[in-house]
């Protein structure tokens, strides 16, 4: 007991700063669920099973909507693509994780890959289960926050209008912090001009799976076309 509770304790301060951002961001999910008509229970269940954030954002509009599965399976993709490519890079860090591999799997979200990327704990605590710790607070924050959201929504009467607005402002968060780092912006450049011009093709309500499509192509190009930078690689 006494070596877990030091694994936390390394853990945690490496895990503040989602605290932080989850903690706000499952708080406005949650209030969103409640004024879509859905209970605590379901908005804990989506965040305890799906853990997908954006994409679940997203989901609030499956679930209101006509349910079409192939759209919601090809815009769930889309959004979450960008795990593969996560997983990929971390092939041989959760190498010998053992019987916490799957968790480590199911749990690799944008914050937790930051943290694996730059983490470096020292020699005398065993690394994969500090991947484990900082894998299970984060999940946490984003299951703990989404059930307070759902609970404030309950009993306080809240206006959400305009709330639909934090997906959106999440993204334009997420692409300028990116856009701030990033030594290569071309990824980003063409992210823009894609969507811009499916935009003013296809019109409003129908624009982002082409955009999606076309962005995924355009990046496939781009990488076989471009090296790697250094700054831009996980080691």
């Amino acid at each position: 007991m006494r070596q877990h509770f030091n694994r936390i304790k390394t853990a945690f301060p490496h895990t503040i700063p989602v605290l932080t951002g989850f903690s706000f961001l499952g708080i406005a999910y949650g209030i969103l669920m409640t004024s879509k008509g859905f209970g605590v229970g379901w908005t804990f269940l989506m965040s305890f099973i799906a853990f997908a954030g954006s994409a679940q954002y997203v989901a609030i509009l499956f679930l209101t909507s006509a349910f079409n599965p192939i759209y919601a399976l090809i815009m769930t993709l889309m959004v979450n693509a960008r795990h593969l490519f996560y997983g990929l890079s971390f092939l041989d860090k959760f190498e010998h994780t053992g019987r916490l591999k799957p968790y480590l799997i199911f749990g690799l979200c944008d914050e937790t890959f930051s943290i694996l990327c730059t983490i470096n704990p020292p020699q005398t605590v065993d690394r994969k289960w500090i991947y484990f710790y900082v894998t299970l607070l984060n999940h946490s924050y984003w299951v703990i926050g989404s059930v307070v959201g759902g609970l404030i929504g309950n009993m306080l009467p809240i206006n959400t209008a305009g709330l639909d607005f934090v997906l959106t402002a999440l993204f334009v968060v997420i692409f300028v912090t990116h856009w701030k780092k990033a030594v290569n912006r071309r990824p980003a450049l063409i992210g823009i001009i894609s969507s811009v011009i499916c935009l003013l093709i296809f019109g409003s309500d129908h624009f982002i799976l082409p955009s999606m499509l076309v962005i995924l192509i355009a990046l496939s190009i781009n990488k076989t076309s471009t090296p790697p930078l250094k700054e831009d690689l996980c080691d």
